[in-house]
């Protein structure tokens, strides 16, 4: 039978998604299955990875084959790509020992990351890893396993990330790409050696307790049987190793060449920019790209869509329940009202710092923070702020890269954020940069299907994703507000600069 297809499977913080991709980048069946991000403790995060990403995986493979009618053995490949760096412990039998412990999101690490620093030397990390230690660092999360649940610790046969998990429920290998492993298991990935330093992970976990490493493209097995009946696929069918949900979205979008960027719009802000060399850069993360003889530059907010909804959830929520009624979309009604108000939200500026911080500051104790209130203001004011603050955490990123040689050619935008074209706007304000969306936006799915069909031999480059991608028209920015966006862009340094030692004070009265 004709192989034709291409199947890609996405994890994300709160939803996953599916696709099926006729090798011409014909789509021709998606799949969308919410689910929760648990919250049980302040600066935790968590997903339960047998109901929330295998369950969900099963289920939308389920539904992308009952809806696109084809059978199984159609599909030449199968990609698969979650949220993630994140840390789940595994028995012998693959099963989960606890909740995953999710991305930067997830705080708890931060005493372990102190720990390491003294015992391994923070600039030894560095020297060694391209990156210093972070709440966005694996290593520090599998010592707090080892410190806090040493039963689960001793039972642990692997500790993997989510596309981890899925690809070994697919074909019983563990595996992870060395994108994943360079950008997320800090201090365990040695970028010289390009493999896990048995020194770096004395202290943490012996290195036969992690997955193996290989490039995302690699095939790391075939559809088994029993993965076969649960999913629907046919046994056999090649899987690639996989990568991040990041990753996979920037490859969706054509972001595969050097000087490319994509500034993804989800639950975080997440940038990706390829480069032609290595360079690293102690306000950023960096990692070889997915491809040999590729680099990258990442880096990620802790907030973004997740303070989005934190905002209309608890300050709009009679446009929620218009919305349940109606069908008024509360964001759309929220973005109306913030149009009406001029750039600046007339003297508030927020610091998008509710769940601490990730890059560039790197600070987990960072605190949200709304300054310049007063009487005068309204809910659309505070709205407008916050897609402000967010867009000038953004533009603390491209400065970065301007001053270290790396300002991206090109910038990509893609997300649920890119729904709100207000929000676009504001950021290529602030920024003083074009963002071109995408026409047709399928997701991170896209690309892992795109992937799929790169390592099982369907293309030749990874250059042929231009023939999947469709332009759409470019956000500029509104030379008129640069002036004043730039005073603003300053007030916001200053104001974490300022607030830094009281935000950190705060935190110790809890």
């Amino acid at each position: 039978m004709e192989k034709k297809y291409l199947l890609g499977v996405d994890i994300g913080t709160y939803e996953s998604k599916g696709v099926i991709a006729a090798v011409d980048g014909t789509v021709v069946a998606t799949g969308v299955r919410p689910h929760e991000l648990a919250i049980p403790r302040q600066g935790w995060a968590e997903h339960d990875a047998e109901t929330v990403w295998w369950g969900d995986f099963c289920a939308i493979v389920w539904e992308l084959l009952r809806e696109s009618g084809l059978d199984p053995a159609e599909l030449a490949a199968v990609g698969c790509s979650a949220i993630g760096p994140d840390m789940l412990p595994l028995d012998r039998m693959g099963r989960p020992l606890r909740a995953a412990v999710l991305y930067g999101i997830d705080t708890r690490a931060t005493a372990e990351i102190a720990t390491l620093e003294r015992q391994l030397g923070r600039e030894t990390i560095f020297e060694r890893c391209g990156n210093y230690l972070s709440t966005q660092s694996v290593g520090p999360k599998i010592l707090w396993l080892k410190n806090q649940e040493p039963e689960h610790y001793r039972q642990a046969y692997k500790l993997v990330t989510g596309t981890s998990f899925l690809v070994a429920r697919l074909t019983g290998n563990y595996v992870v790409d060395h994108y994943t492993a360079a950008a997320g298991f800090t201090p365990l990935y040695d970028t010289r050696s390009r493999g896990w330093a048995a020194d770096l992970c004395r202290p943490i976990v012996a290195p036969d307790k992690l997955p193996e490493v290989a490039w995302t493209t690699d095939i790391a097995g075939t559809v088994t049987g029993t993965a076969a009946e649960q999913t629907g696929l046919a046994p056999g069918t090649p899987v690639i190793v996989g990568t991040c949900d990041a990753a996979a979205e920037a490859v969706s979008t054509g972001v595969v060449a050097p000087g490319q960027m994509m500034l993804m719009y989800g639950s975080t802000v997440f940038l990706v920019e390829v480069l032609d060399r290595p360079l690293i850069d102690a306000r950023l993360w960096a990692a070889p790209y997915l491809f040999p003889g590729t680099y990258c530059l990442t880096a990620g907010m802790a907030t973004a869509g997740s303070l989005t909804r934190w905002f209309r959830d608890n300050l709009a929520r009679e446009l929620v329940a218009a919305e349940e009624a109606a069908g008024i979309n509360a964001y759309a009604e929220l973005a109306r009202q913030a149009a009406a108000i001029p750039p600046g939200a007339e003297g508030l500026v927020v610091l998008p710092y509710f769940s601490g911080e990730r890059t560039p500051i790197n600070d987990p104790q960072a605190r949200g923070l709304i300054f310049g209130l007063t009487l005068a203001h309204r809910r659309e004011h505070l709205y407008r702020a916050v897609l402000e603050g967010i867009g000038h955490g953004i533009r603390h990123h491209l400065d970065i890269l301007a001053e270290i040689g790396a300002a991206p050619e090109t910038i990509t935008a893609v997300g649920g954020g890119t729904k709100n074209p207000l929000w676009l706007q504001i950021v290529s304000d602030i920024c003083g940069a074009a963002q071109q969306v995408p026409a047709v936006t399928v997701g991170a799915a896209y690309g892992d299907a795109f992937l799929a069909g790169l390592g099982a031999g369907v293309f030749s480059s990874y250059a042929a994703i231009a023939d999947w991608v469709k332009r759409g028209p470019a956000v500029r920015p509104n030379p008129q507000y640069a002036a004043r966006y730039r005073q603003y862009h300053e007030l916001y340094l200053n104001l974490y600069c300022q607030n830094q030692a009281a935000m950190h004070a705060i935190q110790s009265l809890l």
